[in-house]
């Protein structure tokens, strides 16, 4: 550890005001609707869970029927995990007969015209997010669309880093000294981007008709399975949703400082792409994607992590966090885990925000451009083979027992666990960090090793055993009950929404094209 974090790590111990209480944790998790037979739903977003556009904790991702659940910034992973089973059980008391898979890998496809995409309305906002949709279709295909996870965001309210930059002795503006430690965050997230699949990835096997042809290196499981013995998230793999085009265009977004980050992406959207523009904008008037860029938003931008701030409206995301700064970062590696009501766990979550205060808290350099290599490989190869003995990664260009690695990382987190076990009146961080151990020393308490195993000994095809999970998840939240105040406020908030997605529809005053052009017209201000 370095001397740089054990000297703060030592100061917050021996401060009374625990500034590590302060923080917050929201959820965001999908769910696929299905039939009983595995099939994706045919029916339209439900009404009576509001609108998919405004509705602030219920909507919709790339699909009509691909379910986002979101919970609001809470005090503590327990309170965001009881507000996403609450979610769980309005929605399950609005859907009839269907249910919510609960895996991250799509349940049976019968084809891309299987998937709808998610409908927002007649607004410009709600057509442009609908474009946006049947761009990522024509580019990556709409099977990847379907691949459903969990985002966990994270951030330290206003004492702690009111404390942090005390502590430093730094004269930079809350907003600047914020978002640089958010930066130095995620570098040194992504150079362990690699644990999350190995310690949480649970889509080892996948549904043969999810890959449309044999350009795969997966084997046969059974008729309907194709799996990877030692795989851990498929998902995180090169079958699941990557930026295809970064080899060929040369995007890659910089994490150096904010500004650098917002400079490249917003270059990668303002920038013409060959293969995109034969696809062309505009057919029949009809728009098939917003733009031919490299990136129709930066959303599009595929990456393990994201610096955020919460943008509304027509606003740019790039734009809002050029002049606010980040405000909060959002992890996006997590497969569902179909052992959780929730796909989430509170352990899972605690080892989580530790390992994020741990990298908060290191040194950390810049990124070289020659380190991505090392940094997409481990984790694209912790997810394909990652329960495989003796495996190798590439550690700053030596190979590296991933097993040793791991170890040592959590041998590291443990001064950081026990500060927060301390400040936050919860044993659960170490409790967390020895589980995780565990998995490093014996792979097969990894999620994606029980889940085949399950597979096995029950002589189960991939969809039989998530269908098996999924009904019992409907009979658990069927029998929970919701608070009556918290269903009352479901009820007012998707009554609200259909009321406000009505409003936005009657009072746009711009044509949808000069809707988009206002949108990219904010791109101007992000090179200054």
């Amino acid at each position: 550890m370095s001397s740089t974090i054990e000297k703060t790590i030592a100061k917050l111990s021996a401060e009374a005001a625990k500034p590590l209480q302060h923080r917050l944790i929201g959820i965001e998790k999908e769910s696929l609707r299905v039939a009983h037979d595995g099939g994706l739903a045919k029916t339209t977003h439900p009404k009576a869970l509001g609108s998919a556009l405004t509705h602030p904790y219920i909507t919709t991702d790339f699909s009509e029927v691909l379910l986002e659940f979101v919970t609001p910034p809470l005090p503590s992973s327990v309170q965001a995990i009881d507000f996403l089973e609450d979610i769980h059980g309005y929605v399950y008391a609005h859907i009839g007969e269907e249910l919510l898979w609960c895996a991250s890998m799509p349940c049976i496809v019968k084809g891309e015209t299987d998937i709808p995409l998610a409908y927002y309305g007649s607004s410009n906002i709600g057509r442009m997010k609908t474009i946006y949709r049947r761009g990522l279709g024509y580019r990556y295909g709409r099977f990847m669309q379907a691949i459903a996870g969990v985002h966990f965001n994270y951030s330290l309210d206003e004492p702690f880093w009111e404390w942090f930059r005390q502590c430093l002795g730094t004269k930079d503006s809350i907003q600047d000294f914020r978002s640089e430690y958010y930066m130095n965050l995620i570098r040194n997230f992504l150079r362990l981007a690699w644990m999350i699949p190995y310690l949480f990835g649970a889509s080892p096997a996948i549904c043969r008709t999810f890959v449309a042809n044999d350009a795969h290196t997966l084997q046969r499981f059974d008729d309907t399975t194709l799996f990877a013995p030692y795989a851990t998230s498929l998902r995180m793999g090169d079958i699941g949703y990557q930026n295809n085009q970064e080899a060929n265009s040369g995007v890659k977004a910089s994490y150096d400082d904010v500004t650098q980050y917002v400079r490249s992406l917003g270059r990668a959207v303002s920038t013409e792409y060959t293969p995109y523009r034969r696809l062309g904008v505009k057919e029949g008037g009809e728009y098939r994607q917003l733009n031919a860029n490299i990136l129709q938003i930066e959303n599009e931008y595929y990456s393990t992590m994201r610096p955020k701030h919460r943008s509304t409206g027509g606003d740019m995301p790039l734009a809002v966090l050029k002049q606010k700064g980040v405000q909060y970062v959002e992890l996006r590696s997590l497969d569902i885990d179909i052992f959780q009501n929730t796909g989430v766990s509170e352990e899972q979550c605690c080892f989580i925000e530790a390992l994020m205060i741990f990298c908060l808290l290191d040194d950390s350099p810049t990124i070289e451009f020659n380190q991505w290599e090392m940094i997409d490989g481990n984790e694209i190869k912790a997810a394909h083979e990652g329960r495989c003995p003796n495996l190798e990664l590439n550690y700053f260009g030596k190979g590296r027992k991933l097993k040793e690695w791991g170890i040592e990382v959590c041998e590291r987190m443990q001064a950081v666990c026990d500060l927060l076990d301390r400040q936050c009146d919860n044993v659960m961080y170490s409790s967390a960090l020895q589980k995780q151990i565990e998995k490093f020393n014996h792979p097969d308490l990894c999620p994606s090793a029980l889940i085949l195993e399950e597979m096995r000994q029950n002589h189960e095809s991939f969809v039989e055993l998530v269908t098996r999970h999924t009904v019992q998840k409907k009979d658990y939240f069927m029998q929970r009950s919701v608070d009556a105040e918290r269903l009352k406020q479901f009820e007012k908030i998707a009554q609200n929404s259909l009321a406000e997605q009505k409003c936005l529809e009657r009072t746009d005053k711009l044509s949808l094209d000069e809707y988009i052009a206002a949108y990219y017209a904010q791109l101007d201000d992000l090179e200054a």
